[in-house]
């Protein structure tokens, strides 16, 4: 088993006040739509959840509707509102851009936040309906999008803000941007909740067709017997990041420690924008992210590559490209993100992991020159 966890940006460990409330709902036997006293009873443990991510978000329980991750979350929205023009940055999770394979792709600067201006343009010639999508936070380099700014153009622009919080959601206060956006999406296992539930928070006003469809749950906005278990640990979890937010900030500290003892030789991207406390982006020249991934885990260190495709390959990563990039550096580029159970022996672990492969992999490159 993998003795140093610092991939939590792909899913964090089930924290124990989830675990409980899911231990407490298994418990439990009803369809949260049965009418009788065991429905009511399941009815209870998810309302009592949407009450709980509501508050997370600052907004009524109605406005939250339970999805089975994040994935459906954006194709839901992606998919089912109205628009006559989508644009999205073209820094998107694959969830989002997979989602919307004709919309147009917003730009980003080089440290990979959204050129506001570009977008701008982009809105003046938008005909119809307009439907905007970004990321409040960047999934591989932690790096914070201007959401105030693109609410404002949008609203300037009579077009609908969808933010991907996804990431933001435990990391920072959810209501910093539930104020700009007209739609959210969430994971609960990106904040020690379950895998396999989410959510959409919506404003009122906002309609989007169903993706699932056969059923009136969810206030007829997404078919389907409620996860009462997943949902139980949602909201626990939810709950629980209201408190454990304050401190996620203090994770910065043992991020910038790997960045200052690696600066003379790695490559990080985003370093300059505002950015999650736990997460960097970490190049190293000449090595492939495929290799460092495999080499890391060898030394029971857990980090990923930008992303993977269905056959386990690594593909160098879409947002690094985007941000100008070159495919050969962007296939050398690992994440690092820690957690909060993430301690500082575990950083240097990885910073001596780090050295050391790099260390082989140029005495490699010398012997074979």
């Amino acid at each position: 088993m993998t003795a140093c966890y610092l991939d939590h940006n792909a899913t964090t460990p089930l924290g124990l006040p989830a675990q409980g409330a899911m231990a407490r709902a298994m418990e439990v036997t009803g369809n949260a739509s049965s009418v009788h006293g065991f429905g009511r009873e399941a009815r209870k443990i998810v309302e009592d959840a949407r009450a709980r991510v509501a508050e997370l978000a600052g907004i009524a329980p109605a406005n939250v509707i339970f999805t089975s991750g994040g994935s459906e979350a954006n194709n839901t929205i992606l998919r089912g509102v109205a628009a006559d023009t989508i644009i999205t940055s073209a820094v998107e999770h694959a969830s989002v851009l997979d989602a919307s394979p004709d919309a147009a792709r917003a730009p980003v600067d080089a440290d990979g936040g959204v050129d506001v201006d570009a977008l701008s343009a982009m809105l003046s010639k938008t005909d119809g309906r307009g439907l905007v999508s970004v990321m409040a936070a960047n999934n591989e380099t932690g790096v914070v999008q201007p959401v105030a700014e693109i609410s404002k153009l949008c609203k300037d622009a009579g077009a609908i803000l969808h933010v991907d919080a996804i990431q933001w959601a435990g990391k920072r206060p959810l209501f910093e941007i539930t104020a700009y956006a007209d739609v959210l999406t969430l994971s609960a296992h990106k904040f020690n909740g379950p895998s396999g539930v989410g959510a959409i928070l919506v404003k009122d006003g906002i309609a989007f067709e169903p993706l699932i469809k056969g059923g009136g749950q969810e206030r007829r906005r997404r078919a389907g017997t409620e996860n009462v278990i997943g949902v139980a640990g949602f909201g626990a979890a939810a709950e629980a990041a209201v408190n454990d937010v304050r401190d996620f900030g203090k994770l910065a500290e043992l991020r910038d420690r790997i960045e200052s003892e690696l600066s003379g030789d790695a490559k990080f991207y985003g370093g300059n924008a505002d950015r999650l406390a736990n997460t960097t982006c970490i190049g190293m020249p000449g090595v492939s992210a495929e290799t460092q991934v495999m080499a890391f885990d060898l030394a029971g260190i857990a980090v990923s590559a930008g992303s993977a495709c269905s056959s386990g390959k690594v593909e160098p990563s879409h947002v690094l490209i985007a941000m100008g990039v070159s495919k050969q550096e962007a296939a050398e580029a690992v994440r690092v993100s820690l957690g909060t159970s993430t301690t500082a022996d575990e950083v240097e672990k990885f910073i001596k992991a780090w050295r050391d492969l790099r260390a082989r992999t140029r005495k490699d490159a010398e012997a074979a020159a």
